[in-house]
């Protein structure tokens, strides 16, 4: 339960009892958690480089926002990555088609918001990616990599960490009472792994439009040159 919903709950209800299955904080033991830092312009290369693993069979990739889904999904599958998008602009068949064919193995990798895959219950994912670190709910990254790992299975959790999301890692290590191994790969940056201060909260809204664009702007360059 998010934070601001238990402090609203708790303005409403008179006495309420809290039943938990888990603590909120424990992740699942058999996920195998690793953090990547990489500048923004380069997320999506890293996530293709990842994807050039065999044994990324079946991966749930969490993005922000709608577009970012759709975005994402769209350029992997452009790469010949069979990819689909489920978030909550999906109507309910192009959400049913997306899981189904995701399920069947037609596609391999689901893209998602947090809300959309709230319902996703899926036994055999291989592997989690945070394409983005959920930066204003930090719990919900014990429920990203609790996706994985299901049914005594092992699993893997990749998350890439941009130079404005490295305060949301220090809260998601301080919530999980560990340190997230730190992945070595061939877009690493110390800027990002480095942040502190302004530099590693995400910007004002109203430099999020531009930031958007140039990232569109440079990823469709860097497509072009492949």
């Amino acid at each position: 339960m998010p934070q601001r919903i238990s402090e609203l709950a708790k303005t409403l209800l008179r006495h309420p009892v809290r039943v938990e299955v888990t603590p909120q904080a424990s992740t699942v033991k058999l996920v195998q958690q690793k953090v990547l830092f990489v500048d923004e312009r380069n997320k999506i290369a890293i996530l293709l480089e990842l994807l050039e693993h065999e044994d990324l069979k079946c991966v749930l990739v969490f993005a922000r926002t709608k577009r970012r889904a759709n975005n994402v999904a769209e350029t992997l599958t452009s790469q010949g990555i069979r990819a689909e998008a489920i978030h909550g602009n999906k109507s309910q068949g192009q959400r049913t088609r997306a899981l189904d064919s995701f399920k069947s193995g037609h596609a391999r990798v689901l893209v998602a918001t947090d809300i959309a895959a709230r319902g996703i219950d899926i036994d055999d994912i291989s592997h989690v990616i945070n394409y983005d670190l959920p930066v204003n709910q930090v719990e919900n990254y014990v429920h990203r990599i609790g996706r994985t790992a299901r049914a005594g299975a092992k699993g893997t959790a990749y998350s890439l960490c941009a130079s404005y999301e490295r305060d949301a890692l220090r809260e998601i290590e301080s919530l999980i009472k560990m340190n997230i191994e730190v992945m070595p790969h061939s877009f690493h940056s110390n800027t990002a792994r480095d942040a502190v201060g302004a530099a590693a909260r995400p910007p004002p809204k109203q430099q999020r439009g531009q930031r958007r664009q140039n990232m569109n702007r440079q990823d469709r360059r860097h497509y072009r040159s492949r």
